[in-house]
């Protein structure tokens, strides 16, 4: 054999050999997971969404407060004050999502601790803080009108804040009333009083007899305005009973009590004398508001400490319903009184046990109208239109309510 031949299968055996290097290289790089193959993608691993944020400050203790895991679940988490007691929250169905369901406390801090788990398996942590607000002041409120009480059919609800209320729309959309039957009715803003703000519900007529009422007043947390934050939520349930109106006429020297539409009472009277204007029974719809079997009534500089039998308030300027044996000779025939409805001993009596919180009294027939210089309750006095004004939430009042001008001194009684 020649060497050229030799040569000839010497350089086939070479291409061979390099053919199949060329081909094991490009299985091991495939297999290494370079030249053209395809990369499976990593598996996301979970994330934490808190709310508010860590480190947030001057949260609304009612503010919503959640831990939201993505691509996860959460494992354990606690939520806790610097006391260490545990905040009570809820997990969705998923455990991705953890609530809490009660109100914090205010100037409070707040800790997250807990893990939750990725679809990748891995554990990720849950940690975070927040502090609440610390107001100035916080205004306690209080509602005329207590859980199961029966009232008559012009009582308004009314609320009586520890503090001025800047913030009035605010507040109002925090009140809620509902009744049944349905009632058409507003709040209406009145003048400070008792060192503090007040409000007052009332329907545009009177209670229909049996409504059932529940007021709520979503008050704690809230922005009063001013630095002024509510001090807590109220409720009420009562209801309305029978309808009972008293309706008297001054010169007629009479007074009628009116149940359910039919007359069980109509007494002989005296109203007030009126030769001052302290002396007068103020025109308008009073509303019964306290009712004494014996009560001292006081009117100085004329009289102090005068006990008087079976008397039923009817305006916080010291006009009552009440038996009067002195003005006996009068009842009937002539007014003598201070301002009072003064009855005989028998029929105030007779009277007393009937009367409700609420119930209205409608007096005719004298010069002076009941008004904001009369007390707390004049609510029926101001006309529809002007009461739905005052609500915080119809804007500026068209009309304000002011005092009549007459002497600050009450009617004394009698």
């Amino acid at each position: 054999m020649s060497n050229r031949g030799l040569s000839r299968r010497a350089a086939i055996r070479a291409a061979l050999v390099a053919s199949t290097a060329v081909i094991a290289a490009a299985c091991s790089s495939s297999n290494n997971g370079g030249g053209g193959g395809s990369a499976k993608p990593a598996e996301p691993v979970a994330t934490v969404k808190l709310e508010p944020g860590n480190g947030s400050e001057n949260v609304s203790p009612t503010a919503a407060v959640t831990a939201t895991v993505s691509n996860g679940r959460i494992d354990q988490l606690t939520l806790t004050n610097a006391n260490g007691k545990q905040v009570t929250g809820t997990f969705d169905a998923a455990r991705s999502k953890f609530t809490v369901n009660e109100a914090l406390g205010y100037g409070a801090t707040y800790t997250w601790a807990g893990t939750a788990t990725g679809t990748d398996n891995k554990p990720v942590a849950i940690d975070g803080k927040f502090t609440t607000i610390s107001p100035k002041n916080t205004a306690p409120a209080t509602v005329n009108i207590g859980d199961g009480q029966e009232v008559g059919i012009a009582a308004p609800i009314m609320l009586q804040f520890k503090g001025h209320v800047a913030n009035k729309a605010a507040v109002e959309k925090a009140l809620t009333v509902t009744a049944t039957p349905a009632t058409e009715g507003s709040w209406a803003w009145l003048q400070d009083d008792n060192g503090g703000s007040r409000v007052h519900w009332r329907p545009r007529e009177y209670w229909q007899p049996g409504t059932t009422v529940h007021v709520t007043a979503k008050l704690y947390g809230l922005d009063m305005g001013s630095g002024l934050y509510g001090d807590s939520d109220l409720t009420s349930d009562f209801k309305i009973g029978r309808s009972q109106i008293v309706r008297g006429n001054a010169p007629t020297h009479r007074v009628q009590v009116i149940r359910d539409g039919q007359t069980v009472f109509d007494f002989p009277c005296s109203y007030g004398e009126g030769n001052q204007d302290r002396n007068v029974t103020r025109s308008g719809i009073h509303v019964v508001s306290e009712k004494y079997e014996d009560f001292l009534m006081s009117n100085p500089p004329f009289y102090t400490n005068v006990r008087e039998r079976w008397a039923v308030r009817i305006s916080n300027n010291g006009e009552f319903i009440h038996a009067n044996p002195e003005s006996a000779g009068a009842q009937g025939n002539s007014n003598v009184t201070n301002g009072c409805i003064n009855l005989s001993t028998a029929d105030a009596q007779a009277y007393f046990p009937t009367a409700l919180y609420g119930d209205p009294v409608e007096i005719t027939g004298t010069r002076i109208q009941l008004s904001a210089a009369d007390g707390d309750i004049y609510d029926w006095t101001i006309d529809w239109e002007t009461w739905k004004s005052l609500s915080a939430l119809q804007g500026e009042p068209k009309n304000q309510i002011s005092a009549t001008p007459v002497p600050p001194q009450p009617v004394g009684g009698r």
